[in-house]
């Protein structure tokens, strides 16, 4: 079997749940804290439980369900401190991503980057908060994927996995969805001179804002 037809065999059942169900959770259709009712995803799936338990167990794997006796499971939520660590292993481990992205970047990867960023630029122009999030999120993979570091990349998804429900909160004000347009358009800018150190320095400051707005939206330390 060629590559081209391996790559169009159809997911498993068990893989097209956890697709299913990891894009009802960083999408914030499942809201943070929001029971799962697996009777009535199985039947909205059109699944047995058996590929939806499968898949749950990999999601608490991951962090974005969990799972309690007697009350089943429950999309996670953050606290603050949950919240501040994830965004400062994100800052570390994206400030390699971006370095070694700068050294590497084609003009080909460039255009990739302001195809996102248009995208971007149209969802949040029109207020469309699902369609800003994963275009936001494309803007950032592609630039991380640029680095050349594989294993590097897949920890900063499952760290964007697990605050992904949040952001798209973020993105429900105007005044934020203006500012992630103006912060991507100074990372572009400082990408097309190579300038690596502002390109860190812009996306640090793009994080922290998104985190300030977040920590209004988290319970405190209990």
């Amino acid at each position: 079997m060629s590559s081209d037809e391996a790559g169009r065999r159809p997911p498993t059942a068990q893989q097209f749940v956890l697709a299913e169900l990891r894009r009802a959770i960083t999408t914030g259709r499942l809201r943070p804290g929001a029971p799962i009712r697996q009777d009535a995803l199985a039947e909205e799936l059109q699944v047995s439980r058996v590929p939806l338990r499968e898949a749950l167990k990999t999601l608490e794997g991951e962090g974005l369900v969990t799972y309690k006796a007697h009350k089943g499971y429950c999309v996670a939520t953050l606290s603050l401190d949950d919240l501040r660590e994830v965004y400062r292993i994100r800052e570390l481990l994206e400030e390699e991503a971006v370095r070694r992205a700068v050294e590497r970047l084609t003009d080909a990867d460039l255009a990739r980057l302001e195809s996102a960023q248009e995208e971007v630029e149209r969802a949040a122009a029109a207020g469309d908060v699902l369609a800003m999030a994963t275009a936001n999120r494309l803007f950032h993979m592609t630039l991380f994927d640029c680095a050349g570091m594989p294993r590097l990349v897949r920890l900063i998804r499952t760290l964007w996995d697990t605050t992904d429900a949040y952001r798209s909160m973020y993105y429900g004000d105007a005044g934020n969805r203006e500012r992630v347009v103006k912060e991507h358009r100074a990372t572009l800018d400082a990408l097309r001179r190579h300038a690596a150190d502002e390109a860190v320095t812009t996306l640090d400051g793009h994080r922290a804002h998104a985190v300030a707005e977040l920590e209004s939206l988290l319970p405190g330390p209990s």
